[in-house]
């Protein structure tokens, strides 16, 4: 590979003014780009649009999803009445009916409004209570502005208060937990020395109730390079401990437990992922682990017995073992069964483990094909129910159900998702393409049954390919209306595609490491071969072929914008990686050098530079119609990168390109459904627009 400059691109980069994110200029830049980018989409058309979405999203008939704490089913709820929402708790009987009757802990929108912050619900950790007692103490997160950065208060669901005096965290990026009825385990932001490099607390301390924060005891500390620590409390009874996580990085962390006040080391590679549950100790590696001449393989699962582990003995069981199809997605505990939730090319299938007969393992239900189904334990504590499981599944074209069943026992349908969109007229395929490589990769389509292969169909491809994280089938009622019943002039419905390349976790951590470092660029090839397979099947043809992603999924769409140019007629990119050269200094990035290498080093720059968006632009080539879109409150990526990336482009004189940034909204782009909605529709409309010859 050959460097793109002799000279350092972060001393050339004529944009840095844009990485003060608050600052007046940018700011100012930023409020006249929007205007520039809502006078060009905005119109009735897009508000009818923007309402039907928001209807989805604040619909009072979705599914309430649940999770069981003592006797009560806790949820929480946004809808057009409070949009910032409900914490809210109904009994069982309740639950099953069509309309339960909610008990209201608390109301954020209330909240907000007596304490004159624009708060957004981050959830809620209970401490568990004394036997026979109900559940009631627990720590309320709450965002000022939808970012990562969090404000924890001690919150009383019986008096439903806040509790005077109690335990109040001031707003920074933390890990808390509870660490007994009056203390807890805090990783927060304790002044100078106690922050990594990523932005996350590297120091863990315990603070007892009425204590000043900062007189709080170092329980537990990591080296600054490092990720982030945690210490976590497991209230389990009889299984009462201490653990602590040293996180080196996205894929490394080395686990402790705290013996005779000393913490001691489960001693496993640090890439081996450790879970313990009760006496069990489970462990999957990332890469082929060999321990007393044995080796187990990448992507399986293996379990021991705690003490037995911790004395010496590695005799390890193998409870799962992956193929060439088959990756192990999570897994669940019941009382008495072990919940395994796996992909078998990209669909799902559900296995129960029986540790008491020798790990025997079957399957719970037939998952039906094309679907995601996931299980998961009710209440493994529970003397009545603790092997009842939740089984939620969806499809494209499903409405997600969610069932509650026992193990070895009946199950039954709890409820049901609405249907949003004429799911009849619309079919779903899998295909496979052969990437640049030769690797088999597959993704979904979704388009109207009456599908014309002639090339002439309006399509949007969108994909992620990073932190093994799989893209797997799901309902959304939002692409169905944003997308799927759009018609051109000439009655042709749009078509949905999603990528299942490398870098994912579709088929285990192999299918991961394959676009690491230097060779991030198989993903993108991944993704450019599914591109050309659309138009070689007659499906489209680039000038009708749109792609869309976000995060990682951004800087997967940025590079299809710098390399692959000639297959696409629009592009959105959504809260995206660009600047490859300086990301590990933005925001959180420092804590993605395990996924895409470090800059700063000489021999890896050599390789990131060549998927870095930012500095791949040229003048003299033809780039398709762009938006790029943000959020000002992004403290995990943070706008700055498509800041400079629209600036950079627009000072290029690259023409057709449109920048958007939400004054609020975090990472996921909004802090309630009405920004939701309103991201959701400027990406689809912007797509279609250019699509069909109207931007």
């Amino acid at each position: 590979m050959t460097s793109t400059s002799q000279s350092d691109p972060a001393l050339d980069d004529e944009f840095l003014w844009l990485e003060d994110i608050y600052g007046d200029k940018p700011l100012e830049w930023v409020r006249s780009e929007n205007a520039v980018t809502e006078d060009a989409l905005i119109n009735d058309a897009f508000l009818a649009s923007e309402q039907r979405l928001l209807e989805v999203l604040d619909a009072t008939d979705r599914i309430p999803m649940v999770g069981k704490r003592g006797e009560y089913y806790y949820n929480f709820w946004r809808d057009g009445e409070h949009p910032k929402g409900l914490w809210r708790r109904t009994t069982w009987d309740s639950y099953l009916t069509d309309s339960p009757d909610w008990d209201i802990l608390l109301d954020v929108d209330e909240l907000a409004e007596a304490e004159g912050q624009d708060w957004v619900w981050g959830g809620a950790q209970f401490l568990r209570p004394a036997e026979g007692e109900p559940y009631r103490r627990a720590l309320i997160a709450l965002s000022p502005d939808g970012g990562d950065a969090q404000r924890y208060r001690e919150y009383d669901v019986v008096d439903r208060a806040f509790v005077e005096g109690g335990f109040d965290i001031p707003v920074a990026k933390s890990r808390i937990s509870w660490a007994g009825p009056d203390a807890l385990h805090v990783a927060t932001d304790f002044g100078p020395g106690s922050m990594t490099t990523s932005s996350y607390p590297r120091t863990v301390r315990t603070l007892r109730r009425g204590q000043p924060l900062e007189s709080a005891e170092l329980s537990f500390e990591i080296p600054e390079n490092s990720m982030m620590a945690v210490v976590v409390r497991d209230q389990t009874p009889g299984f009462e401990r201490d653990i602590a996580a040293h996180i080196v990085d996205f894929y490394s962390s080395r686990t402790y437990l705290r013996r005779n006040g000393k913490w001691v080391h489960i001693d496993v590679p640090d890439d081996v992922n450790v879970s313990l549950h009760r006496e069990w100790l489970v462990l999957r590696p990332r890469t082929d682990y060999e321990l007393d001449g044995e080796t187990y393989r990448a992507g399986s699962l293996q379990a021991v017995l705690l003490e037995d582990f911790l004395s010496g003995n590695r005799k390890l069981t193998t409870v799962f073992e992956p193929d060439a199809q088959s990756a192990l997605q999570s897994w669940s505990w019941t009382r008495d069964f072990l919940l395994l939730n796996l992909l078998r090319d990209v669909s799902s299938e559900i296995r129960v483990l029986r540790p008491a007969k020798g790990w025997s393992s079957e399957i719970l239900d037939a998952c039906p094909p094309l679907h995601a189904v996931d299980a998961y334990a009710v209440d493994d504590e529970d003397d009545d129910a603790g092997n009842d499981y939740w089984l939620v599944a969806t499809g494209f074209l499903t409405p997600t159900t969610v069932v509650r069943g026992t193990i070895g026992g009946q199950h039954r349908e709890v409820k049901a998702s609405p249907s949003y969109f004429d799911e009849a007229a619309f079919a779903v395929e899998q295909h496979f393409v052969e990437s640049k490589d030769g690797t088999c990769v597959p993704y979904f389509q979704v388009a109207s049954k009456d599908l014309v292969l002639d090339g002439g169909n309006p399509t949007l491809l969108s994909g992620y390919g990073g932190f093994e994280h799989a893209m797997t089938p799901a309902y959304s009622g939002v692409i169905g209306r944003g997308w799927l019943e759009r018609r051109t002039e000439d009655g042709r419905h749009g078509v949905y595609v999603l990528a299942n390349i490398r870098g994912g976790g579709e088929y285990g951590p192999a299918w991961h490491q394959a676009a690491l470092h230097a060779n991030r660029h198989r993903a993108y090839e991944d993704f450019a071969a599914i591109a050309q397979d659309l138009v070689d099947r007659g499906v489209t043809r680039p000038e009708l072929l749109g792609c869309t992603g976000r995060s990682n999924g951004g800087l997967l769409v940025g590079n299809m914008l710098t390399h692959y140019p000639h297959l696409f007629g629009a592009i959105s990119c959504g809260v995206p990686l660009l600047d490859m050269k300086r990301y590990t200094k933005l925001s959180a990035g420092y804590s993605w050098i395990a996924e895409y290498g470090d800059p700063d080093k000489p021999e890896q720059w050599e390789y990131v530079q060549t998927f870095s968006p930012y500095h791949r632009l040229r003048e003299d080539v033809e780039y398709p119609k762009t938006l790029i879109w943000t959020a000002t409150s992004d403290d995990r990526v943070g706008p700055v990168q498509a800041r400079k990336m629209a600036a950079r482009m627009k000072s290029l004189g690259i023409r057709d390109v449109w920048f958007h940034e939400a004054l609020e909204g975090g990472h996921a782009g909004a802090s309630d459904n009405r920004q939701a909605a309103r991201m959701h529709a400027m990406s689809y409309e912007f797509v279609w627009k250019v699509l069909t010859g109207q931007l």
